[in-house]
């Protein structure tokens, strides 16, 4: 949970604007620039590209320059937030792209500025739809931080591997199993419900 929450939280920080800028930026978008638009699009797509099992390896050394170590929950947040940033980002981008053209041009038509157009229409409008492509971001984040035990990075993955798997005990990995099950369910039942009441207002 640890890992999960703290990872979460940092994409969502730096995903959803990043998100934001992918569709704002574009050829028809209300601020276009194509010099930032192309560059951040090929960035994401190019970690996207990576299996996270190969990208927890390919950054070993910036894992223990920012967490002062490679192996444990801590270490396992940076490859687990650099995996999420590009994943939330895309989600993001898919929200906003929902939104009809016509409310943007209206508001255009009205004479909001870009960034009131990103804050009172943009968010506003695609909150129902972030919240609900968060939920599916934290539940990839679930399989992949389980995925993380493999290199020592702890939580559930570790404990399936180490006891479960070299150990040969059946209990313990359908323990972990029906647990993860667990934590799956509830998170997808918080973001549905909360996704369902931003949708009402």
């Amino acid at each position: 949970m640890y890992m999960l929450s703290v990872s979460a939280i940092i994409a969502a920080i730096i995903g959803i604007p990043l998100g934001i800028l992918l569709v704002v930026t574009e050829k028809n978008g209300i601020l276009v620039c194509p010099v930032l638009n192309k560059p951040l699009a090929f960035a994401i797509n190019m970690v996207r590209s990576i299996p996270f099992i190969i990208l927890m390896v390919a950054i070993i050394p910036f894992t223990r320059m920012v967490a002062g170590t490679s192996i444990g929950t801590t270490a396992a947040i940076v490859p687990l937030t650099i995996a999420a940033i590009p994943y939330t980002a895309r989600m993001v981008e898919t929200s906003i792209r929902e939104i009809p053209f016509g409310l943007i041009e209206a508001a255009e038509s009205m004479g909001a500025s870009p960034y009131q157009i990103i804050k009172k229409v943009l968010i506003p409008e695609a909150l129902p739809s972030i919240i609900e492509n968060m939920t599916v971001v934290i539940v990839s984040l679930i399989g992949s931080s389980a995925m993380a035990g493999t290199i020592g990075g702890g939580g559930l993955g570790d404990l399936a591997i180490r006891y479960g798997y070299q150990r040969f005990q059946a209990d313990v990995m359908i323990a972990t199993i029906i647990v993860l099950i667990i934590i799956v369910q509830l998170i997808q039942f918080i973001g549905s419900t909360w996704s369902r009441k931003t949708d009402k207002r």
